[in-house]
C-alpha cells in the first residue's frame, strides 16, 4: 500500500478493509485497532479519517449501498423486459454478494442492532429502494402482461429479498459463497413461476 494516500484515498482504502475483513469474521467482533492492523496503521492514524468507529461503519454503508443499488439498476435498466429484469436484478446481486461476501453480514448486522446510527439508517434506506424497485419491476410486468394481476408487488418484494437472504445463508452454512451461484438459478425460476401468468391464461389474453 502506497504511504502518501491522499484523505479520500485512506478512506476509501479503510472502507475496502472492513469489507475485507467482514468476508470472514462477525462484523460486530471488528474493532478498530483490527482495522488499523490490517492496514498497517495506528489507531490515531486512523481517527485522523475518521471521527470514530460509528463513522467508519457508515462509510462503510454508504459503500454498499451505492454499489450495490447502482449495479442492480443498470441490470434492470439493460433488460428487454420486467421479468428479464427482475432475474437480471436477482444474478447481479448474488454475484455481488460472491465477491464480497460481508456485504450481507454488515448489512443484516446493522439492521439488528437495538440503537439507532447513521449506518443503521443508510441499510434501512438501502432495503427500501431495493424493496421499491423489485415492487415497481412486478407492477410493471404486470402492465406488460407478464405477472399476474392478482399478485402482491410488496409481498413479491419481500419473496425476491428473502430468497437471496436464504441463498445467503446457505452458503454461510456450508461454508461455500460459490453455492449460490450455484443455486440462483433454479431459486429464481421459481420465484418467477410464482408471479407469472399461466401458459393457459396467456392464451385466452
Amino acid at each position: 500500500m502506497r504511504k502518501n494516500l491522499t484523505a479520500e484515498e485512506r478512506r476509501a482504502v479503510t472502507v475496502d478493509t472492513v469489507v475485507d475483513l467482514a468476508a470472514n469474521q462477525n462484523p460486530t467482533s471488528i474493532t478498530t485497532a483490527m482495522i488499523a492492523k490490517h492496514m498497517n496503521l495506528t489507531q490515531g492514524a486512523l481517527f485522523r479519517h475518521f471521527v470514530n468507529k460509528d463513522a467508519i461503519w457508515q462509510a462503510v454503508m454508504e459503500w454498499v449501498s451505492k454499489r450495490l443499488l447502482s449495479r442492480v439498476y443498470k441490470a434492470a435498466d439493460n433488460a428487454t423486459n420486467p421479468v428479464s429484469a427482475l432475474e437480471a436484478v436477482f444474478m447481479t446481486h448474488i454475484d455481488f454478494i460472491v465477491v464480497h461476501p460481508g456485504v450481507p453480514r454488515m448489512l443484516f448486522g446493522e439492521l439488528q442492532r437495538a440503537e439507532s446510527s447513521s449506518a443503521k439508517k443508510m441499510a434501512h434506506l438501502t432495503l427500501k429502494k431495493y424493496g421499491l424497485l423489485i415492487s415497481n419491476l412486478i407492477n410493471e410486468g404486470k402492465v406488460a402482461g407478464l405477472v399476474a394481476e392478482n399478485v402482491d408487488a410488496s409481498a413479491a418484494s419481500v419473496m425476491f429479498i428473502g430468497s437471496i437472504q436464504g441463498l445467503v445463508m446457505q452458503s454461510m452454512l456450508s461454508g461455500d459463497i460459490n453455492l449460490m451461484s450455484d443455486n440462483a438459478e433454479g431459486i429464481f425460476k421459481l420465484f418467477s413461476q410464482s408471479i407469472e401468468i399461466r401458459e393457459s391464461v396467456k392464451k385466452k389474453i
